[in-house]
């Protein structure tokens, strides 16, 4: 906790890209308890909301993208030789592994709410050869809902923001699942929508 809070009284904004950044590549750096702390900030006026969210976005967009970069570049190899070493083991690969090929671009969206995933589905984007504009579709939706969900958290909980943290690794699989199912049922809704409007006009 030490550590955070030195990056955001030391270097402000710029301390929340450079965390997250570091955080999203595999660092061992709490990303969730990062971002909770930060609307903690903005609760406490230390932070304003707008410019906290960009910075998030920003430096998790760094992230992944540099993740990207080099699952392209140094392929599989890269990974299973320094995974180890940025805290990203080989259990967490070969589930990842799976995940990824069950559920494909989709996993760049809600692996960013799995931990010990999302550091590594933009590495298997990367190796498996996915061009820039089919990463970047999913990969940058879900940086901005996932630095906004948590962020927005901590402004909302104000002094209760250490919480989020304990609960999240506890009931993080519910909250997957929700989400998906969210993302499910807006998707059915849009498309039914788009089938009546259709319709309308035979």
């Amino acid at each position: 906790m030490g550590h955070l809070n030195h990056l955001i009284e030391h270097f402000g904004y710029l301390g929340i890209i450079i965390a997250l950044v570091g955080g999203i590549i595999g660092l061992p750096i709490p990303d969730e308890v990062l971002l909770t702390y930060v609307g903690y900030n903005v609760f406490a006026g230390k932070l304003v909301y707008l410019p906290s969210l960009l910075c998030a976005y920003f430096g998790a967009s760094i992230g992944i993208t540099l993740s990207f970069i080099l699952g392209i570049v140094l392929g599989a190899p890269f990974l299973h030789k320094f995974g180890p070493k940025l805290h990203i083991s080989g259990t967490k690969i070969d589930r990842t592994k799976k995940l990824f090929n069950k559920y494909g671009p989709f996993l760049l969206l809600i692996g960013f709410f799995i931990p010990g995933v999302r550091h590594i589905t933009a590495y298997l984007a990367g190796i498996n050869n996915y061009s820039y504009k089919k990463f970047a579709l999913f990969a940058y939706l879900g940086a901005l809902l996932w630095c906004f969900t948590f962020i927005t958290l901590g402004r909302l909980l104000g002094g209760n923001w250490v919480y989020v943290g304990m609960y999240f690794s506890r009931y993080s699989i519910y909250i997957i699942a929700l989400f998906v199912l969210g993302v499910l049922l807006y998707f059915s809704y849009k498309r039914k929508r788009k089938l009546l409007k259709n319709a309308s006009y035979d």
